[in-house]
């Protein structure tokens, strides 16, 4: 089979959204996302409702992507899908999907690692980086600085050693009474607000972040407030969205360009969920002015969890052989 004519069909289930794309030779033909409404009844996500939604939403999810690529299934040469990290019983549906359609048509395997595919966005669209690059990949999930010696290799240099900062974000805007995703919003708001509080400060050494002290800074900063005035929150929301978000932003931003200096390294590039967050996209881009980074965000729809990522991975771990056999389980972590 020649490597000049490569098409996948890739899966993410990770989480609650069910997607799937069409990558052929590194082109990215459909990109096509399901979100599951559902859990904002909850205030956040219920893992047995998304593993049920998943069910229902794959079939017609990659009929969708299969239509809009203008693909036919016997023109596939691989099948692609999230193995790790996320909810096990959205993990499953995805991997189960997979394996059968791969082994009904007799092509490859693909397993991908999620948070390796959030850093490999980056190629699916000009500008790309250069090796070696720093990534800040920042989600609901994770937080961490790593250096990217290639396409495979990579060593995290710093990681958050309680909470990440999605979650803060998230948990954040539920003290603020926000509906879930809560992130978005407080970002939204701030843009209406002022920096006028302090929270707080991780005092955490080397590269590492903490985000827990922070959340518990901010819990009881509202609980003072609202004991002497029972409207404060609203009264005050977007200020309270603009310092908290300045806060979360400020950590990770200190680190990051204490990594630059460490590592020498000044390509500079931001991945995850939380790179849709607009200061610390205008953080990135200024601190990139003032250091003489050459930064890389990546296009919205390639933040939050898509397949497109997922599929650009593959793409990469077909030209290097890298195929799993039908014994491969999901995990978790």
């Amino acid at each position: 089979m020649s490597l000049t004519n490569i098409t996948i069909l890739a899966i993410e289930s990770s989480c609650d959204d069910t997607a799937v794309s069409i990558i052929k030779n590194e082109k990215i033909l459909s990109n096509v996302v399901a979100n599951q409404k559902v859990h904002e009844l909850y205030g956040g996500v219920v893992p047995e409702l998304a593993s049920r939604a998943h069910q229902a939403n794959i079939v017609p999810v990659v009929d969708a992507a299969l239509k809009k690529a203008n693909i036919q299934l016997n023109e596939l040469n691989a099948i692609a899908f999230t193995q790790n990290p996320g909810l096990i019983g959205s993990l499953m549906v995805g991997c189960s999907f997979a394996k059968s359609l791969a082994q009904t048509l007799n092509i490859p395997l693909i397993a991908v690692n999620h948070m390796q595919a959030h850093v490999l966005a980056h190629f699916i669209d000009e500008p790309k980086p250069t090796f070696p690059f720093l990534c800040l990949t920042v989600s609901g999930g994770h937080t961490q600085i790593a250096v990217f010696k290639n396409y495979f290799e990579s060593e995290v240099i710093g990681k958050t050693i309680d909470d990440a900062a999605g979650e803060a974000f998230d948990k954040a805007a539920k003290m603020l009474s926000l509906p879930y995703p809560g992130g978005p919003l407080i970002d939204q708001y701030a843009q209406q607000g002022n920096v006028v509080y302090e929270f707080a400060k991780p005092n955490i050494p080397e590269l590492d972040y903490s985000f827990s002290g922070l959340k518990t800074s901010f819990l009881y900063f509202l609980k003072n407030e609202k004991a002497k005035n029972e409207n404060f929150i609203n009264d005050n929301r977007d200020n309270l969205c603009a310092s908290i978000q300045n806060s979360i932003v400020s950590h990770l931003m200190k680190k990051l360009i204490l990594a630059s200096k460490q590592t020498g390294i000044t390509n500079i590039a931001l991945a995850g969920g939380v790179s849709a967050n607009s200061e610390l996209r205008k953080a990135i881009e200024n601190a990139g002015k003032k250091y003489h980074w050459k930064t890389f965000i990546p296009a919205f729809e390639y933040c939050t969890d898509n397949a497109a990522m997922i599929a650009m991975t593959a793409h990469y771990k077909y030209l290097n052989n890298e195929f799993v056999n039908l014994e491969i389980a999901p995990s978790a972590r």
